[in-house]
């Protein structure tokens, strides 16, 4: 395999775990960019669930390397207790997983600020996941964030969560917050340091060496191309860049290291939280909703559901020079006489071939459908490609040939063995 960057092509939640794992088999090294612990992967091995939400995927292949790059915000007391719930587990992590040096901290102040912000927005709320990945990447970019080896410096750390935790506490009572304890968060963070010294590493390095070696390195994507903090539905976004670009800015490893993108999305779309979503349909929703699917793995959330959104899965392939394509969730349409795939939008008289920048033309566009004929048979069983229903290959073939890319892998399950290769 050569050097691949894995990204979400839809709003997030594509079902990338899955991918990023079934690929990891062919990969040396697993590289986490950017994100935090918003955003999950859930992975089945067996009767078996896996949920990651700071630990790169490949973790659950034995003698893989996986690396928490220095473009993620990294949460050190969640990402403790993962460590010890895949310990638990039986997942070998020590010697397995390095962290990067350079990584910024997520703080309680900014879980509290994050929370407090969406309150005040009111009916204009984001929808965030109230983590804190958002006010942390804001310090980032204020040149004011605290870094892991900051962290793993613990004179140096008393000092500057000092001067951080003054300053965010009179923003904190400012909104009526309670102030938080420089002891307690103090104690708490340097715990967490002290567990994950032995993972920290420089990690730009370590991968230019392994790249020199080449070991064949896959870079996981977290959230979608259109929660890009550049390229997104802003301000209905993440805080980070969830495009192709910023595997190379959160790994430090350059654009000329990298062969190939592999798009990910669902046979349908999908969103969690707030903004315009033009293929939105109830009764798509409540029908994945019944049968027990699409609740977010990080919060739980029902997530909102419609039609496969082609317009937006051109975009996202243009976006992110996308190569191939694995599209997932094929069977949640297992049921369905007809489908239909939005092929451009409308709003007052003119029509889009892409998405408008601006979000309230976005809000106002109505979908354009063309349909395709359902294969009402159930795929979940289907082994391999050439079994496939003759309606379902037409269906795959219609929306990669709508997107723009080459059609490499179908899903028919959360399983390993529901992969279907071209």
């Amino acid at each position: 395999m050569a050097n691949t960057i894995l990204v979400g092509a839809q709003w997030g939640d594509e079902g990338k775990g899955k991918i990023i794992d079934v690929l990891t088999e062919e990969a040396d090294v697993v590289v986490r960019t950017q994100g935090g612990n918003n955003a999950g992967h859930t992975v089945f091995i067996g009767s078996k669930k896996y949920v990651l939400h700071l630990v790169p995927s490949g973790i659950l292949r034995p003698g893989k390397m996986c690396v928490i790059g220095n473009g993620v915000v990294v949460d050190p007391i969640s990402l403790v207790e993962e460590i010890e719930g895949l310990l638990k587990l039986g997942v070998k992590v020590n010697g397995n997983l390095l962290l990067s040096e350079t990584a910024h901290l997520v703080f309680p102040y900014h879980r509290m600020l994050d929370e407090q912000r969406e309150i005040l927005k009111g009916k204009n709320k984001i929808g965030t996941t109230k983590r804190g990945i958002g006010p942390a990447y804001g310090d980032k970019a204020a040149r004011t964030g605290l870094r892991v080896v900051d962290l793993i410096n613990p004179h140096r750390f008393e000092l500057l969560l000092k001067i951080r935790l003054k300053e965010n506490n009179e923003i904190l009572k400012a909104f009526g917050a309670k102030p938080l304890s420089y002891k307690k968060v103090l104690e708490e963070y340097r715990r967490a340091g002290d567990y994950l010294e032995s993972f920290v590493a420089n990690t730009v390095v370590w991968l230019h060496e392994a790249a020199e070696r080449k070991e064949k390195i896959l870079f996981e994507g977290a959230q979608g191309t259109f929660l890009d903090i550049d390229h997104g539905t802003y301000p209905f976004v993440t805080s980070s860049n969830t495009t192709s670009g910023g595997a190379c800015t959160g790994s430090g490893v350059p654009p000329n290291r990298m062969d190939r993108v592999v798009g990910v999305m669902k046979a349908y779309t999908t969103r969690v939280g707030e903004g315009p979503l033009p293929t939105e349909d109830a009764f798509v929703a409540d029908m994945l909703h019944a049968m027990g699917r699409e609740f977010g793995a990080t919060t739980g959330r029902a997530r909102r559901c419609g039609w496969f959104d082609a317009v937006a899965t051109r975009h996202a392939t243009m976006v992110n020079g996308i190569d191939e394509l694995a599209i997932t969730n094929v069977d949640g349409l297992d049921t369905l006489e007809t489908i239909k795939v939005c092929t451009g939008y409308r709003c007052g008289g003119k029509m889009y071939d892409y998405i408008p920048n601006d979000i309230e033309t976005f809000s106002k566009c109505q979908a354009v459908y063309k349909e395709f004929p359902g294969w009402k048979t159930p795929t979940h069983e289907v082994k391999s490609w050439k079994e496939m229903p003759a309606k379902a290959k037409s269906y795959l073939k219609a929306i990669s040939d709508l997107t723009g890319a080459k059609l490499r892998i179908a899903s028919v399950g959360p399983a390993r063995e529901q992969t279907l290769f071209l």
